[in-house]
């Protein structure tokens, strides 16, 4: 089964699919301690991530409706908090400025898809991609090379058309797709791995990428079955 998604893209950066004259969101006041101006914003990426959510829950309601079974789980979506956002500016080293948190930070928009088999993300991914004011900014895919924790998923990046009272914008936002069975590994991890005051030693970190491991081997024998039923 070919479960290739087929909207290829190169590693190119936000700012290079948008146009100068169209580039990020409108251009606000630039310091990130200007509350009102911050909060303006993250009104925009919250535009973007409704939008996304939208079209998901469109294409759920067309599923639950018209065919034999759903490759839609279950969809949530989140804004990053005002701290999250500094913490990962921080981390690269940015300006705490909002034309560097635009320009450098993707995913304060982020939407989670989650579906049963392997085959529905990269479906899934494909609808949402077959969209026309929906463009692929970036993908990748942690399902055919995992990262060395054991982590498995697809990580789209795309921009969204939205339409304000005066003008349209190409709102960022990230989009990650997983399997239930990637998805119960990843939740229970970040579970035992952000618990502040314990580190995992060498070993338990193994121990976990050795259930990520048993998790993906559960998910290919259930993909095939699912092919061999003809899902």
């Amino acid at each position: 089964m070919d479960v290739t998604v087929r909207k290829e893209v190169s590693e190119t950066t936000y700012t290079e699919v948008v146009e100068d004259k169209d580039r990020l969101l409108p251009q606000l006041h630039d310091y990130l301690d200007t509350e009102k101006q911050f909060r303006k914003a993250l009104f925009f990426y919250e535009a973007g991530l409704q939008q996304i959510m939208a079209k998901l829950e469109i294409l759920n309601r067309e599923f639950q409706y018209g065919n034999d079974r759903n490759p839609i789980e279950n969809v949530k979506g989140r804004v990053k908090s005002e701290q999250s956002i500094v913490e990962k500016m921080k981390k690269k080293g940015l300006p705490m400025t909002i034309s560097a948190m635009m320009n450098n930070i993707y995913d304060i928009a982020g939407v989670r898809v989650i579906c049963p088999f392997i085959s529905d993300v990269y479906q899934v991914a494909r609808m949402l991609l077959s969209q026309k004011d929906i463009n692929l900014v970036k993908m990748k895919d942690y399902i055919k090379e995992p990262k060395p924790n054991g982590y498995r998923s697809l990580h789209l990046i795309v921009l969204v058309d939205v339409f304000f009272s005066e003008q349209m914008q190409k709102i960022p936002v990230e989009i990650q797709l997983r399997s239930i069975a990637m998805n119960c590994w990843a939740s229970t991890e970040h579970q035992l791995r952000y618990k502040k005051d314990y580190e995992l030693s060498d070993k338990m970190q193994q121990e976990l990428k050795k259930c990520a491991d048993l998790m993906a081997e559960a998910d290919q024998i259930m993909q095939g079955l699912a092919t061999e039923m003809k899902f």
